[in-house]
Order: C-alpha cells, then sequence, then structure tokens
C-alpha cells in the first residue's frame, strides 16, 4: 500500500510539481494538495494522509503555527519544502525544533529542472519520515545509485605523522541532526578541544544554523572559513556546498574548504572530513557519526578507526533515522554505541583518560 502524501504550498505550480515527482515512485501517492494550511486542516480530516509536505511561508496562518499546532494535536511526519534564503533557512531551523522531520530546499531559478534534480531525495526523505515516525520494521537501506565518489575525489588517503598531542573531534550527521548537535554541542565546556561539524545542508542554512548554536552553547560555535586556524574551545560548521577538510600548516591544525565533487551523494561529505582527519590527527582524533540516511561517513569513520582515532555512533533508539551510524557500526569502523544523551559526556571521558591539556584561546 502506498505511503500517503498530502502537499500543502501556496503556488499552483510546486503543487503541480511536486505531485509528479512524488506520483512517480511506485511507492508513494499524492491524495491531495492544499494552498494554505487552513485549507489543509479539512484535507487532513477527510484524507487521512500518512505524510505531509508544508512550504516555509504561506498565507492565511503561519507555518510555524500551524506546524505547532499539528504536533500538538495531531503529530504527523512533515517534510518543509523551503526557498534558499536566509529567512527561509532561519524559519525552517525553528519547524525542525517544532518537530518536522527534515526539508527539501526549492531552487532559485529553473523551478521545474530544479525540483526535477531534488526528486530522489523528496521520495527517499518522505519514506523515512514514514518509517522513522511509525517506528515499525526495519529502517529503510540507504539510497542506492550507480554512480558513487568516494573520498578519492577529494583528497587522497594519507596519514602525516605530527609531533603533537593537540586533540581534535570531527562529528558527521545528516536527518535529525540539526537537533542532536544542539544537544550535544550545549553540553560541552567552553575548553572543549576543537569540533569540526559536517551536517548535511544547503547554502544559507549552515551560517544560520551555526549563529543560532553559538548562542545556546558554552563553545563558540561558526561557519568555517578557509584556511583559518583551529582553535580550541571552538566549533566549526561545514559550510553547504563545501566540502570541509582538516589541514596542517606547520604544527597548527587548519581548515581547508574545497569545491570537488560530491562525495556519498553529498557536498559537503563526512567521507571527505572524516578522511582528512584520519590523515592530519590519526590517534589525536575522535570521530562521531549520529543519525542520518544513507551511508556518508561510514567509510570516512573506518579510515579513522584504523588510523588509531577513537570512534562513536549515536545508538539507534536515540536517531531519527539510524541509516549512517548502522553503516559505519556494519563496516567496523565504530568503537562505541553512544545515546546522544551521554554523547557529551563519553567525549569529555576520553579526553580526560587520553592526557587533555588546558588550552588557552
Amino acid at each position: 500500500m502506498p505511503i500517503k502524501v498530502l502537499i500543502i504550498d501556496d503556488s499552483a505550480l510546486i503543487r503541480s510539481l511536486l505531485t509528479e515527482i512524488i506520483n512517480k515512485a511506485p511507492d508513494l501517492q499524492v491524495v491531495g494538495t492544499a494552498p494554505d494550511p487552513l485549507a489543509a486542516r479539512q484535507r487532513i480530516k477527510e484524507l487521512n494522509p500518512d505524510v505531509l509536505t508544508l512550504d516555509v511561508e504561506m498565507p492565511k496562518m503561519d507555518g510555524l503555527a500551524f506546524l505547532e499546532k499539528l504536533m500538538r494535536l495531531r503529530p504527523m511526519p512533515v517534510v518543509m519544502v523551503s526557498s534558499l534564503t536566509e529567512k527561509s533557512s532561519a524559519v525552517t531551523l525553528k519547524a525542525l525544533e517544532l518537530g518536522a522531520f527534515d526539508f527539501v530546499t526549492k531552487p532559485k531559478i529553473d523551478i521545474r529542472n530544479g525540483l526535477l534534480e531534488y526528486s530522489q531525495e523528496l521520495a527517499e526523505k518522505i519514506r523515512c519520515a514514514h518509517s522513522a515516525f511509525r517506528r515499525r520494521g526495519p529502517h529503510i537501506p540507504p539510497l542506492q545509485v550507480e554512480a558513487k565518489l568516494s573520498a578519492d575525489a577529494v583528497l587522497p588517503n594519507r596519514h602525516q605523522h605530527f609531533s603533537t598531542t593537540e586533540k581534535v573531534v570531527a562529528v558527521g550527521s545528516s536527518t535529525g541532526g540539526t537537533e542532536a548537535l544542539k544537544v550535544f554541542l550545549s553540553a560541552l565546556p567552553a575548553d572543549c578541544p576543537a569540533i569540526l561539524v559536517t551536517q548535511h545542508m544547503p547554502e544559507t542554512f549552515t551560517r544560520t544554523f551555526a549563529a543560532r548554536l553559538d548562542g545556546l552553547c558554552a563553545m563558540a560555535v561558526k561557519e568555517a572559513e578557509h584556511g583559518e586556524r583551529v582553535l580550541p574551545g571552538h566549533a566549526y560548521i561545514a559550510p553547504g556546498n563545501r566540502h570541509m577538510m582538516l589541514a596542517r600548516s606547520g604544527a597548527n591544525y587548519t581548515i581547508a574548504l574545497g569545491d570537488g565533487p560530491p562525495v556519498s551523494r553529498h557536498r559537503p561529505s563526512v567521507d571527505v572530513l572524516f578522511r582528512s582527519t584520519a590523515n592530519c590527527a590519526a590517534d589525536n582524533s575522535l570521530g562521531i557519526i549520529m543519525t542520518g540516511m544513507g551511508d556518508d561517513g561510514a567509510a570516512g569513520m573506518l579510515e579513522m578507526h584504523n588510523a588509531g582515532a577513537r570512534t562513536f555512533a549515536q545508538d539507534e533508539e536515540s536517531c531519527v533515522v539510524f541509516g549512517m551510524p548502522r553503516e559505519a557500526i556494519a563496516r567496523g569502523g565504530v568503537d562505541e554505541v553512544v545515546p546522544l544523551s551521554d554523547m557529551a559526556g563519553r567525549l569529555m571521558g576520553w579526553l580526560a583518560s587520553h592526557g587533555k591539556r588546558s588550552f588557552r584561546v
């Protein structure tokens, strides 16, 4: 039986395109559309959909107000459809905090072809939203595609040996990661070693996301910049649409950003971050893979593990989607499976047992 989808968007063109895209998937069916939240309330009662797609900005009722009421009165899986603007990114991040499962982005130009490029991603997110919300049966396996580049397309696998004891933490996440990262980073002290984060997000979203975290965390959180020195007490978020890599300048860690091809279907890619960390920091690093669809980061985590790094994976119970951690565990790259609520404490415990130094920033 196909997954029933209700589309809520004030644009007739977007409603038509989303209907076309979703109905091409054999296991998905658009059962109705609505131009605004008020009309959507009636359609939900009539059609009893399994998943909603919800526009960020709509007339008659604020999208966030609608989502908040929906999650309180009739909780159900919601995938946000958002524009690539600073304003929309802030609203979308708030929607994720209110309980939306994930989001896809509307292109700025050539809307039809742009949305068609997102068709596979949208279908997979609808499936995962339905599966995760219902909590029934095994999680959906990672999306398989014929052409899939590894981190070899961006940088070689080459370990460099430096005389240093400075620790660095590399974190990868995707679906559900915005909330998981907030829980994890806000629990860390201001003198924590540097943390590099690759979260699957488009341009404009990462800057807004970093600013939101910066206001919640004892550490300084910022969107990463090419060439900047990696400092203790700071967390660096990979910019949307750019790979982030740990690099070296003498004895110092630095950040390198790159425009290489997508790896494991993503740019930024967790595999790229993890490989660069294995290359530059080896056993002075700790890798963490969190909630997310697919398998990005699984290969890179194994490389970190083989280079002597300590590696953690978020446990299934606390994941929104267990895909990325599950794949990393299956490939043998994970030392510990850790609940999200314990992740910060396990990190600090590892640092204490491995000679965490006192930093001066």
